[in-house]
């Protein structure tokens, strides 16, 4: 390992540590019961509560995904998938977080989604929690991968090191962060880690401009490849048989431009339906200590969202203005943002950058672990295998939930190819299609009852599958993310199921009345 190796190694060794100090600080309190492991014991405040959501929901997909997607093929399908994270960033604010925090502490107290939904429909035979937390874990272990396919692909860009062990390692690091600290530890650490993100991307976009000759130099050289800087157009990169992009003298080959519709856009920007249904999203509603605070909250995750996709987009710009050949693939295209940091910094300060992706990894899986152990320990052993096991047995069995979990998410992620925007994408259309509907029309729509839920979930979830596998492929018009017709799918069988089946019982009406009027 050089010297310059070293440095950045030193700067993220110490932010690391931040991070370990902040778990061992956090792990007596988050040990109390599983109330405060699992949520904290309602007790986030709204600083806090913003920026651990928005750090936990954007991940390492936010510092390489999508600045990948902008470097390998423009500004349209990043800018519209940003436009389409920040208007449903800002609606979930909004529209559920406030009947979220009221309806889940009125609803059985509940600490997990899969809980809410099973207390809101007065559950005996726990159907509905079952399948939520199933659902939960299946893609929770898809975007855990993401994360650790995030850590190899860091740790061996940086330091030259094979992919596998340095996943490997990042797995570890983020499992035993996880076992010590909960919801409380990884809250805290995700707030730091949402400030070292957004100003990691706003220092690199201002470093990278500068260096490629301003704003203006970018903008152009972007306008010299068609379709890379048109929201209507999508540039082509020209490729060989193994995927890589043709280079002629020293230059990348572009085809034509390729079209960017309306359907196109709509697809893209459906992007923002996922936010109804994100697991460690909702929990923050669920988690903060006052209704009251969660204007304040909003305010603050908009922004902060807003200027982190808008530089994440950007940063895919200049990548193609300072090294236009340099990342010749799809997978590669993802290392932009380690490249510009790492050439154009001063290596400690490029090492506090790479801490941004790591905090940005680290933020999420740990926040994806977690809901998914809680799943199952408190959804499915304590919930249905063992209703009277102790605080201690519910603990244990969700530590070892987390092993198993990290161990399936670490084979998934072995293909050092894997390109984090895909995985990212069918988990996100996963939670979006299989819970977003049935948060919505359960907190807001009185005649919902338990068979059109459990409709509702298992609608939406499997044909996030179907569509992804059978008719997705088909192409031309069929090729839309399949986010937005599962989406629509499961709301129409929420919405059938419930009107042909009976009608919830006086007592939840009541409930859903006395929730509407702000009673807690």
């Amino acid at each position: 390992m050089d010297t310059s190796s070293v440095q950045i190694l030193i700067a993220m060794a110490v932010y690391m540590a931040v991070v370990i100090g902040i778990g061992i600080t956090f792990a007596k309190r988050a040990n109390e019961s599983s109330a405060s492991y699992f949520l904290g014991g309602r007790s986030l405040g709204p600083w806090v509560t913003a920026m651990s959501a928005e750090a936990s929901d954007m991940s390492g997909w936010l510092l390489m995904g999508l600045p990948g997607v902008a470097y390998w093929c423009g500004l349209a399908d990043a800018a519209w998938t940003a436009i389409g994270l920040a208007i449903g960033t800002y609606l979930n604010w909004l529209i559920v977080s406030k009947r979220l925090r009221r309806y889940s502490e009125k609803a059985g107290n509940a600490i997990t989604l899969p809980a809410f939904f099973s207390n809101r429909f007065r559950e005996d035979k726990k159907v509905l929690m079952s399948i939520s937390a199933l659902f939960i874990i299946v893609f929770f272990t898809v975007y855990g991968a993401s994360c650790l396919v995030t850590c190899g692909k860091l740790f061996s860009a940086l330091f030259g090191m094979p992919y596998v062990a340095m996943m490997i390692v990042g797995a570890v690091f983020v499992l035993l962060y996880t076992f010590l600290g909960g919801f409380l530890a990884e809250s805290a650490s995700d707030f730091m880690q949402a400030i070292v993100m957004v100003v990691a991307l706003v220092v690199v976009v201002a470093v990278g401009s500068s260096a490629a000759g301003g704003f203006g130099a970018v903008i152009n050289n972007a306008k010299s490849i068609p379709g890379f800087f048109e929201f209507f157009g999508i540039a082509s990169p020209a490729i060989d048989a193994n995927g890589a992009q043709l280079v002629e003298n020293a230059a990348p080959v572009f085809g034509p431009a390729g079209g960017y519709g309306f359907i196109t856009i709509l697809s893209t920007m459906a992007w923002g339906l996922g936010y109804f249904g994100m697991p460690q999203v909702l929990l923050r509603f669920m988690a903060i200590r006052k209704e009251s605070e969660l204007k304040r909250s909003r305010r603050i995750a908009t922004v902060w969202v807003v200027i982190s996709l808008a530089t994440a987009v950007f940063i895919g710009i200049i990548g193609r203005a300072l090294y236009p050949a340099a990342l010749g693939t799809v997978s590669e295209s993802e290392n932009v943002f380690i490249l510009l940091s790492t050439n154009l910094l001063p290596l400690l300060l490029a090492g506090f950058v790479m801490a941004g992706i790591l905090a940005a990894t680290i933020s999420s899986s740990d926040s994806y672990l977690l809901i998914a152990a809680s799943a199952f320990a408190k959804n499915v052993y304590q919930g249905l295998l063992k209703k009277h096991a102790s605080d201690k047995q519910v603990m244990r069995v969700s530590r070892i939930t987390l092993l198993a979990i990290t161990l399936v998410a670490v084979i998934i992620a072995l293909d050092e190819n894997s390109v984090i925007f895909t995985i990212v994408s069918f988990a996100w259309a996963g939670f979006g299609a299989t819970f977003g509907p049935l948060v919505l029309f359960s907190l807001f729509w009185k005649r919902t009852n338990r068979s059109g839920a459990i409709a509702g979930i298992l609608g939406g979830g499997f044909m996030v599958f179907f569509w992804k596998l059978v008719i997705r492929p088909l192409g031309g018009a069929w090729n839309i993310y399949e986010l937005l017709p599962a989406f629509l799918f499961s709301c129409a069988l929420i919405v059938i199921v419930s009107l042909l089946t009976a009608p919830p019982s006086d007592e939840l009406k009541a409930e859903f009345e006395a929730v509407k009027a702000g009673k807690a």
